[in-house]
């Protein structure tokens, strides 16, 4: 009978690794992926074009940000969850395992590559927050782990495992020659919630918007961002691929501007703003537009077939600075 695993693939060499070696063994090996507002799957696709490995990309979401806003084994960098995060990575690819009938999960981590998330206790708080620390198999440092029940019932031959810890990369880098891998992507970066400057905006959006829809958080990564009020935040695009973006990701909840006469950046704000926050969100358009700064004009606010001119002056740039996030 056939030996099928589901692995995670990031697109580090790491993960791809971690593949290659069950491939090894003649096991049919598919790859699970995860997108998120905080961080793509587009490295992973890359990834499995290359290793020629199926790859089933995931939206989690909904369960991430849950965990953000409270994770049980608190942030690393940031607002990174990366304990929880993985658990729920491990979790998920558990229960498509249960469903498709694959005999194990496979991950790349490597014990004592990464202080916090891949110490000996983080790999073990991981697989048992996970829910699946059974059919867990880490095949790079899998001799350093107690087996699990795919090594014990040999389904995987754990002779064929390795043996690497720390954060050296020599013996990755050699095993990648090996297998021909020449091509892929830096072990470090990709997830937002690593990045101090996005971690501001998102603890903003926890702070003052407990009801914040998805379409908020896939906003943050995108244009300047200013609190102008409470309950009221305004994003203004930086150039023309971010206000193109942020026309393709606000929502009907959303109210668009521009100005009317002048080239200027797109300005989004909700629809439920109040009456003087939709002027001072009219001001800040105008200040990012080539409109003189020392006369009234008009910008153009709409949303969906809803249409108004506001006639407002541009704001001043004390003003605008102070009201950044």
């Amino acid at each position: 009978m056939t030996v099928r695993g589901i692995a995670l693939l990031s697109g580090g060499l790491d993960s791809i690794l971690a593949i290659k070696i069950c491939q090894e063994q003649g096991i049919e090996m598919t790859a699970i992926s995860f997108e998120t507002p905080f961080f793509k799957a587009n490295k992973a696709r890359a990834a499995a074009q290359q290793i020629g490995v199926p790859l089933l990309v995931f939206d989690i979401t909904a369960a991430l940000l849950a965990i953000v806003k409270n994770p049980q084994y608190g942030y690393g960098k940031n607002m990174n969850p990366c304990i929880d995060c993985h658990a729920l990575m491990i979790k998920t690819a558990g229960q498509i395992m249960e469903e498709h009938g694959y005999d194990f999960i496979a991950t790349g981590e490597v014990a004592g590559q990464r202080p916090m998330s891949q110490g000996r206790n983080s790999l073990n708080a991981v697989a048992n927050e996970s829910g699946y620390k059974d059919f867990l198999i880490r095949p790079l440092s899998a001799k350093l782990l107690k087996p699990t029940k795919p090594e014990i019932e040999g389904k995987v031959d754990r002779e064929r495992l390795l043996a690497l810890s720390g954060r050296g990369r020599k013996p990755q880098m050699e095993l990648a020659k090996d297998f021909g891998i020449h091509t892929y992507a830096t072990p470090a970066g990709g997830c937002l919630l690593t990045d101090s400057f996005f971690c501001k905006k998102l603890a903003d959006l926890f702070e003052n918007s407990p009801e914040f829809s998805i379409t908020d958080v896939e906003l943050l990564p995108h244009g300047r961002h200013f609190r102008i009020s409470k309950q009221t935040k305004i994003i203004v695009g930086r150039n023309q691929r971010e206000n193109e973006k942020l026309e393709e990701i606000a929502s009907a909840d959303y109210i668009r501007m521009r100005a009317q006469l002048y080239p200027s950046s797109l300005v989004v704000i909700p629809a439920k703003c109040s009456p003087s926050d939709l002027s001072i969100a009219a001001s800040i358009c105008l200040f990012y537009s080539d409109a003189p700064a020392d006369t009234e004009n008009n910008v153009v606010c709409w949303q969906a077939d809803k249409m108004e001119l506001l006639h407002i002056a541009s704001a001043n740039r004390e003003t605008v600075l102070a009201l950044l996030l």
